[in-house]
């Protein structure tokens, strides 16, 4: 089966994803963190420094755009196109208020209407191909048929579907019996939402036998291991864990991010690593309330030497 980590925003950036590709193999691709265009196409300086092919060395990357029009859309898949990049994703499915609000994300779903009028636009001239990442629905997953049907029009390279409405942002339980529809359709299907353990995965299989691709997100991202795992490999260990993490400070500072950006950083890994640390509290607290480098490094030691590592109890216990 294929397995793909999901776009993270303020964790998975490039830095990231090469050390994590090296120390924890297993994923087949990783999704960039979205690039947000303006209306004329213009992006921040940050997202072209973090799909560099140079930064992104030994990995499959694919890129993800967020807007609602076509000509921002296109105006970025020609520079991917430039860098030598094939597939484009386009986000349709991103639940924040923020965005939702804009009509951007999972908001066109609410206006099919639109969304067709986009797509067509974007097929009859993009230079990539196009994946799509969606939600079941804005409101409802009795949105679901209707949406598909619109997606069934086009030559998507992939469909990635996150099996909650909107609504639902990441808290709903996840809808498996409306996903199944979306296994008929012409394109390879991928199936993202709660996959956390192996046997979630075994579950999953059993369900849909003709499954065969998902997505990782907020499992991924509390265990690195996880890709690992469920290819049948080893658990994650302690050991593993603080070379990562080390790993990882030293690349962030080492691509110029001040130390008080760099353990801001560090401390949105830990609010999902925390959980494999049962009576973590105080050490915990103490890795989230440091504000120097020395201190947050003092508490992380801490961390590593007094409190046993369960990759097991994840925070979806």
């Amino acid at each position: 089966m294929e397995l793909s980590f999901a776009p993270m925003e303020g964790i998975t950036y490039s830095g990231y994803r090469r050390i994590h590709a090296e120390i924890f193999p297993g994923a087949d691709r990783y999704y960039a963190p979205f690039i947000a265009p303006d209306s004329t196409g213009r992006f921040k300086a940050g997202n072209l420094r973090d799909v560099l092919p140079e930064n992104n060395e030994g990995i499959k990357l694919v890129p993800q755009l967020l807007c609602n029009a076509a000509e921002p859309f296109l105006a970025v898949a020609r520079e991917l196109e430039d860098l030598g990049y094939e597939e484009v994703n386009f986000n349709i499915g991103c639940p924040s208020g923020t965005v939702v609000a804009k009509h951007k994300g999972a908001g066109m779903l609410g206006d099919r209407r639109q969304l067709d009028d986009c797509l067509a636009d974007i097929f009859s001239r993009c230079p990539l191909r196009v994946s799509v990442k969606t939600r079941l629905g804005l409101h409802s997953a009795d949105e679901f048929p209707a949406i598909l049907e619109v997606y069934r029009k086009y030559p998507l390279s992939r469909l990635i579907v996150h099996v909650r409405d909107r609504d639902g942002m990441y808290k709903s339980k996840p809808d498996v019996e409306a996903f199944a529809a979306a296994l008929s359709c012409p394109f390879p299907v991928e199936y993202n939402g709660n996959t956390f353990t192996p046997a979630d995965l075994a579950a999953l299989r059993e369900r849909y036998p003709n499954l065969n691709a998902a997505m990782l997100g907020r499992g991924a991202v509390t265990n690195p291991a996880l890709f690992r795992e469920l290819r049948g490999g080893t658990a994650l260990t302690a050991g593993e864990l603080e070379n990562f993490h080390d790993r990882l400070v030293e690349e962030y500072l080492a691509s110029g991010l001040a130390p008080n950006f760099t353990v801001s950083r560090m401390k949105e890994l830990w609010f999902y690593q925390l959980c494999m640390f049962p009576g973590s509290e105080r050490a915990g607290k103490a890795i989230l309330k440091s504000r120097t480098l020395p201190d947050y490094r003092a508490a992380v030691s801490a961390l590593f030497r007094n409190v046993e590592l369960d990759p097991d109890a994840g925070f979806y216990k």
